[in-house]
């Protein structure tokens, strides 16, 4: 496995915490099954533990993630990076407008989505955020080529919305567009050497 295979597995599996092979493929572009013999080839190195069919990270798999995030950030042009993420800034304030939005209604009242008119409103505006990031996001690739399956994996989360399944706006647990909008926010967090704590002071998590 190269170290770069290996820096993408460890991190899909930090940031989702459990882990199977099909998640474990949307996230780092490569088929289930060579997903599946990764992780377990993590596991033999004991980088990774496997409970039935998910697998989570280890102590030891945190410390070598750290090792490899490390070396890629200095690998990464800053200077590219740090206004790339300035903008990015701009439209995470978007999105965190949108899913406010969409789980709430009237900035008080939830959103029980009974109303289609209005969901149908907020998801207009979360497809048209969408094509607005798509230069950023396409420059942010450039400059660091790993998060290159963020492009798909943002393509089919919006897909799925406007297909009608509304739940990949939102739902922590699948990979929807603000699952993947965290984790790529997260991504970019580490990328540059932050916190989420020190982004969150500033008003910029998610």
């Amino acid at each position: 496995m190269s170290e770069l295979a290996e820096l993408s597995l460890l991190q899909a599996l930090r940031l989702k915490g459990r882990v199977a092979p099909e998640a474990a493929a949307a996230a780092t572009g490569v088929s289930e099954a060579e997903a599946e013999a990764a992780l377990q080839g993590l596991t033999a190195r004991d980088l990774a533990s496997q409970a039935k069919a998910s697998f989570r990270i280890t102590a030891a798999g945190k410390e070598r993630l750290a090792e490899l995030l490390d070396a890629e950030r200095v690998a990464v042009d800053q200077g590219a990076l740090e206004p790339a993420y300035e903008d990015f800034d701009e439209v995470n304030s978007d999105l965190k407008a949108v899913v406010t939005a969409w789980q709430l209604k009237d900035g008080d009242t939830p959103n029980d989505h009974t109303d289609a008119t209005y969901d149908a409103g907020v998801i207009e505006r979360l497809a048209a955020l969408h094509e607005r990031f798509q230069p950023l996001l396409g420059r942010i690739v450039e400059i660091a080529p790993r998060l290159e399956p963020y492009r798909t994996r943002f393509a089919s989360a919006i897909e799925k919305v406007q297909a009608g399944e509304h739940s990949f706006v939102a739902r922590p647990i699948a990979d929807s567009y603000h699952t993947v909008w965290f984790e790529f926010h997260e991504e970019l967090i580490g990328l540059l050497g932050r916190t989420r704590a020190e982004e969150a002071a500033a008003g910029r998590a998610v």
